[in-house]
Formats: structure tokens, sequence, C-alpha cells
């Protein structure tokens, strides 16, 4: 049971550090989200069922650990869940927290890469809804149930978020070529390091 989970925290850690920066930007707090995503994920492991799609439910645990973050760090009780958390989130990122809080000499480069700048650039909705289809892999149906809403809705958000992207990839570093849903999305599984860095 222990090899089986220590497997999945080198498997599916990248991505969950990935959706937690993106969420929070990079830093301590993206930080934080994500060793208590996996002390959470360890605590529940024995009774997770056998055909669990781990890397999904990593995701998912990562988002209500990044809203646990927030509402610590802001001293904030709020209700949870879906549209609550994403106010809760775009408050906290418009109080100067996590987007644009990320600390100036972070121990890697992924504060400096331009792409996080375009991910924290984006509003809440297309933020969280990029990072959970793009990076995490989840269905829009359970994005719409992480984020409130209908899975129409989450689907607008996250196009309109690669869009976004799209344009800023372009204007900053390719203004002669068309860049590509799949070329933002490879810049950004890129520019995430092994865990062993972290």
């Amino acid at each position: 049971m222990r090899a089986a989970f220590d497997g999945a925290v080198v498997r599916h850690g990248p991505t969950v550090l990935r959706v937690c920066r993106a969420v929070l930007g990079p830093g301590p707090d993206a930080d934080d989200a994500w060793s208590e995503t996996f002390l959470s994920a360890l605590r529940a492991w024995p009774g997770l069922p056998e055909e669990t799609n781990v890397e999904a439910w990593l995701v998912r645990v990562a988002h209500r650990r990044a809203v646990d973050v927030v509402r610590r760090s802001a001293r904030i009780a709020a209700p949870a869940g879906g549209v609550d958390d994403v106010a809760l989130l775009e408050e906290w990122a418009g109080g100067g927290r996590g987007r644009s809080g990320s600390r100036a000499g972070d121990d890697d480069e992924l504060g400096e890469h331009p792409i996080w700048g375009a991910v924290a650039a984006l509003p809440t909705r297309q933020r969280l809804c990029v990072a959970y289809r793009y990076l995490g892999g989840l269905p829009y149906a359970e994005i719409a149930a992480l984020t409130g809403g209908g899975e129409a809705a989450a689907r607008r958000a996250a196009a309109d978020g690669v869009a976004a992207l799209r344009r800023t990839v372009e204007r900053e570093t390719v203004p002669d070529q068309t860049v590509t849903d799949q070329t933002v999305t490879d810049q950004t599984l890129q520019t995430t390091p092994t865990m062993e860095g972290s």
C-alpha cells in the first residue's frame, strides 16, 4: 500500500504542483497546498476504490487544499463549494496575494517564466478552468462541480482562458506565428521542474 502511494506521488506530484501554482501563483502558498494535498491523500489512500482516476482525484483534493490555504492565510471563515470557492480565490488574488504576491527570489524558474504571468493575469474562473482542464485533465462536468455553474460555462471559461493565453504568448514570444492550444499547454508543462527540486 505504501509503495503504491509513493508511486502516485512521483507520478502525479508534478501535475498537482502545476495546478496549485496556477491557482495560487508560484511561492509558499502553492507549496503548502501541494503538501497538504498529499497529506490528505495519504490519510484517504487506504479507502480509495481501485477504479479511482488517481490524478483527477488528486486535482480535486488540490482544489480544496488551495481554498483551505487561502482561508487560513486570509483568516476567512466562508462556506465551501463551487461559486463560494471561486469568489474567495478572486477576493484573495485581488488583495495582492497569490497571483501577484509570489516571492521575487523563488527557488526555481517558474516565478520568472512568462507563461505563469499570463496564467496569473487571467480572471479567476478562467484561470481555474484552464488549470483543471489543461493541467489537471479534469472533464468539464467535474470542473463545473468545483467552480460552480454548468458544464457549458466551464467549457467557455477554459476556451476564453486559452484564447487569452494564446494572444499573450503570441504578443510576447512569437509575434509572427500562430500558437495553438497545445503549444500553450506544452510550454506550461515543460516549464515545471520535477519533484526532486521541490
